[in-house]
């Protein structure tokens, strides 16, 4: 495990492109139950009902109920060492960007600036009647107290239900936010994969393009993935390698 953490490390620092692509994996470290793994959301909670954009139509308030308590606690998380080191290497140059499948806002909050969320994200709610306007649109941190306190926000302006600019089951992913994803991937020598079981679309195809390029990727999950054939190195334990990352970039 030393020597391979030891070549990760290298990997790293002297590639010249490194990305990143996380999934819910990463966010475990903090008390956030990811989806699909061992003691996933979907073992004992209808997940896609939470995120299916029609019933959120039929009943939106089934979601803020459903979502509070692990979206809108955020704040009561820390991040972990898998997102606090991720921003120190952001802000030595030697990781360029952070592709997120996560909705947490746990990248930012550990130190990353460059983060792109393919998923979208809850830092904002909108009124999808009435557009984007200050009086229209609620910040995450409004809607959290709302939540919390039992209530789901609503436009001040029509009285509509807001939603959070998370992608639903049944909307398009942002386009904008693909296309950056994608320029990253096509620029990346080193891709960090982490957290992710790969098999959500089109999010699970983004280390291919690295790979098509001639470049790496090393993957860091507790299952298996789809692509672990083509990882130049494999790690399943998140905590631990970035534990050690975290322990060569002190002494570095």
């Amino acid at each position: 495990m030393k020597n391979d953490m030891v070549e990760l490390f290298n990997k790293i620092v002297s590639a010249r492109h490194c990305v990143a692509l996380t999934g819910a994996g990463v966010s475990t470290l903090s008390g956030i139950r990811d989806f699909r793994g061992k003691n996933g959301l979907y073992k004992d909670m209808d997940a896609e009902k939470i995120f299916d954009i029609d019933y959120f139509d039929t009943d939106p308030s089934f979601y803020y109920k459903a979502a509070g308590s692990f979206i809108y606690n955020i704040h009561e998380k820390d991040a972990s060492v898998v997102h606090t080191t991720l921003g120190t290497l952001e802000s030595k140059g030697f990781l360029k960007a952070v592709i997120t499948q996560n909705i947490d806002l746990l990248h930012q909050k550990g130190g990353c600036r460059r983060v792109i969320e393919i998923h979208g994200s809850p830092a904002m709610h909108y009124c999808r009647h009435c557009g984007d306007s200050a009086e229209t649109v609620m910040e995450f941190d409004a809607v959290a107290a709302l939540v919390k306190a039992g209530e789901v926000p609503r436009c001040s302006r029509c009285g509509s239900v807001l939603k959070p600019g998370i992608t639903f089951f049944g909307e398009s992913l942002p386009v904008k936010a693909l296309m950056e994803a994608e320029a990253e991937a096509r620029q990346a020598d080193l891709m960090l994969v982490l957290g992710t079981s790969l098999t959500v679309y089109p999010a699970a195809s983004i280390p291919q393009i690295p790979l098509r390029a001639g470049g790496h990727i090393v993957i860091v999950n507790d299952m298996e993935t789809p692509m672990d054939r083509y990882a130049s190195l494999r790690f399943t334990d998140l905590g631990e390698v970035f534990e050690g990352l975290a322990e060569l970039l002190r002494v570095s």
